[in-house]
């Protein structure tokens, strides 16, 4: 008989005859390997899933004009379309327009944005409304401007559109509604907003007075009837705003412009979002005439990152104690295993093999327990993750075969490491007092 076949002969005595202490050595990898497999699946997964998630909270991104022309004119619809090719180059996107106006209601001034209802209801499913949406006719109220006018819906309100409120309300409105989301572009829009929402407020003052009394323009309560289908409440910027149709707006205003901020929900995150706001600003310095400046919206990509970034640190941990229990595991398995075969090992070398022989066939040994256990737990441990993306984030988990592969090569490594100690003590057995102990 060869030696080769000497080997294979000894191997298959070893895994094949002594199926307890083989199973056992199973049994240890494929926990570890199982657990390890599931645990790497989801942090794999988190990611994307929480992104997803995050994304019915609105918008991540936003877009305004960059120019003095622009944000009185608005964005038009081609650079809406081109914009909203660019970020949704291979990506899930949603977005919304909107169109703000300064209107007033019982003399008090108020912001009306016009939206496309089906639009802004996808992008922001958070929202909470009571009643219905906006529709010809109907709008739908903020709760602190539903509050501050004592209505309810089904009341109906008379707004009126005055030509001097215009000049600030492209600022100030668009402004107001990224204020406590944006970064330092926002604050710099939102400081040109003010100051000249403080120039027309001056002007509003003089024209206010007329040789002591107050001026009937300002107490004009003339304008649209409009009955209120829904209130809705959000807790933010959205509670001090009126919302209409674009074509209500429109009418209201006596004139069709593009919208003053384009809200989006992309699919992105970390820096691959800040490469498509990047994208966007060097298109725009690129062509002045149609250029519009985007930015994060703070508040939630810094939730989002924040977020992720915990549940990857915790699942990275478990997985660093789970490999090393596992490595504790399979190398207590494979020392227990190489102590039985004690007088086998000293009656082999006695006649004469070689130490290093005896240490590759334990060491092959120990690779076929973390192959078959891996093979086992890396199935069991799909199951799992797959169960508990269902469980947790309602989608299916697709099979990332990558990481199979690394899983079985990880299983096989952790039990040949594991069995370098026992097997190197085996290797030092002398002969002659295990000979002599039969």
């Amino acid at each position: 008989m060869t030696n080769r076949k000497m080997f294979f002969t000894m191997l298959w005595g070893a895994v094949f005859r002594r199926r307890s202490r083989a199973m056992m050595a199973v049994i240890a990898s494929l926990v570890g390997a199982a657990t390890l497999f599931c645990l790497a699946s989801v942090c794999v997964a988190v990611p994307q899933q929480m992104n997803e998630e995050m994304r019915a909270y609105g918008a991540n991104l936003i877009v305004t004009p960059a120019s003095a022309t622009g944000k009185s004119q608005g964005i038009d619809t081609a650079t809406v379309r081109n914009v909203t090719a660019l970020i949704g180059a291979g990506r899930s996107v949603k977005s919304a327009a909107y169109r703000y106006e300064s209107v007033r209601i019982n003399s008090a001034p108020y912001t009306i944005a016009g939206v496309d209802v089906k639009a802004v209801r996808a992008l922001n499913r958070h929202w909470n409304v009571t009643g219905d949406w906006p529709g010809s006719g109907n709008v739908m109220v903020g709760r602190d401007v539903a509050d501050a006018l004592g209505v309810k819906v089904g009341s109906r309100v008379t707004i009126g559109y005055r030509a001097a409120d215009a000049s600030a309300s492209a600022s100030s409105s668009a402004s107001a509604k990224s204020d406590s989301d944006e970064s330092t572009e926002t604050a710099e829009s939102s400081a040109q907003g003010t100051q000249s929402t403080q120039t027309t407020q001056g002007e509003q003052t003089t024209q206010a007075t007329e040789n002591g009394r107050v001026s009937s323009d300002i107490m004009d309560n003339n304008g649209t009837e409009f009955r209120i289908s829904g209130i809705v409440d959000t807790g933010g910027n959205e509670d001090s705003i009126i919302y209409a149709t674009t074509a209500d707006v429109a009418k209201l205003a006596g004139s069709k412009r593009g919208a003053d901020v384009v809200e989006y929900s992309v699919n992105a995150m970390g820096d691959e979002l800040n490469d498509i706001v990047n994208n966007i600003n060097r298109s725009a310095d690129k062509n002045p005439n149609s250029a519009v400046k985007a930015q994060t919206v703070t508040r939630i990509t810094s939730s989002d990152t924040r977020i992720i970034a915990m549940l990857q640190t915790l699942f990275w941990i478990v997985s660093l104690v789970v490999l090393v229990l596992t490595l504790v595991g399979v190398g207590t398995t494979i020392s227990s295993i190489v102590s039985q075969r004690r007088n086998e090992i000293g009656l082999r070398k006695a006649l004469g093999a070689d130490s290093r022989a005896i240490g590759v066939e334990f060491y092959v040994e120990s690779g076929i327990y973390g192959l078959i256990g891996g093979l086992l737990g890396t199935a069991i441990g799909y199951v799992l993750a797959r169960v508990l993306c269902s469980t947790v984030f309602g989608r299916a988990l697709g099979l990332n075969w990558l990481l199979c592969v690394g899983s079985l090569l990880l299983s096989v490594a952790i039990a040949v490491i594991a069995s370098i100690p026992p097997v190197r003590r085996a290797t030092r057995i002398d002969p002659a007092i295990v000979l002599r102990e039969e």
